[in-house]
């Protein structure tokens, strides 16, 4: 085993640039201050994934993910983890409600996208581009690269859950580099790293559930699968391509320093 995470591990392949990750069923909140388990968890987080990220591919996002080996594995092309994670939020809800004072649900006009630092021992802090930078973290670049990519991948994702009648509120991205430079959307898009409501009742399909001790999480985690895979090939209602978004990130290639090579 290459690395053990919160929620995945990883294992070496005979392929350098290829490596497992597996999904596990642990499940954490406040930066690993609450533990628990939700039996299946990994199971619907592989399978999440390994349906969107080759929807995502094909919208023009460039991604990790090569191939479902088994339920709670897949094969993904080994990446560095760049150390800013993406939070892109369509609707005020948990931390950002509160730091703000405002109701949570509140739509946001524009998206906002926020950066912060992958650091379980801060606790996660936010940061805005320049502190970034000025940490050396990424390039100015770098960071335009990450926005303009997250924001393709809300783009997609906000029209994809749509018609599984769900609402996106808010979610979590993490992205990396190969060995050759290109930038990835790497992790997991799973109701562990998105906000998810039902669209016509507003129920939580996700993981506030286990955060906020309101039953049902195992449940709600099937949901999310269940509506997922039975609304694969519906047409979806996207917005055209512009100059800053995904229809030229397979161009994509960074210099970013980092730890040594895992993806997790």
């Amino acid at each position: 085993m290459l690395y053990e995470g919160k929620a995945k591990q990883v294992f070496a392949t005979d392929d350098p640039e290829r490596v497992i990750v597996r999904y596990k069923d642990d499940a954490t909140a406040f930066n690993a201050q609450k533990r628990g388990t939700v039996a299946g968890k990994g199971e619907v987080n592989n399978a999440i994934s390994a349906l969107l990220y080759p929807e995502l591919e094909a919208f023009g996002i460039p991604t990790h993910f090569v191939a479902r080996l088994s339920e709670r594995e897949q094969l993904v092309r080994r990446v560095r983890i760049v150390p800013v994670e993406v939070i892109v939020r369509n609707r005020a809800a948990g931390t950002f409600a509160s730091r703000y004072g405002v109701e949570e649900g509140r739509p946001l006009d524009p998206t906002v996208i926020e950066f912060c630092l992958k650091s379980d021992a801060l606790g996660d802090p936010p940061m805005n581009a320049a502190t970034a930078v000025a940490l050396g973290h990424a390039s100015e670049d770098e960071l335009e690269a990450l926005f303009d990519l997250a924001a393709g991948v809300n783009d997609y994702l906000l029209a994809r859950f749509a018609v599984a009648d769900l609402e996106l509120v808010d979610f979590k991205l993490e992205f990396g580099v190969t060995g050759d430079g290109e930038l990835l959307l790497a992790d997991e898009i799973s109701p562990d790293t998105c906000r998810l409501w039902d669209a016509e009742t507003g129920e939580k399909l996700d993981k506030d559930r286990f955060r906020r001790d309101l039953g049902g999480v195992e449940e709600a985690y099937h949901e999310v699968r269940r509506r997922l895979e039975a609304s694969v090939g519906l047409p979806l209602d996207l917005p055209e391509p512009d100059d800053h978004h995904h229809h030229d990130h397979h161009a994509l290639h960074l210099d970013l320093e980092g730890e040594e090579p895992h993806d997790a």
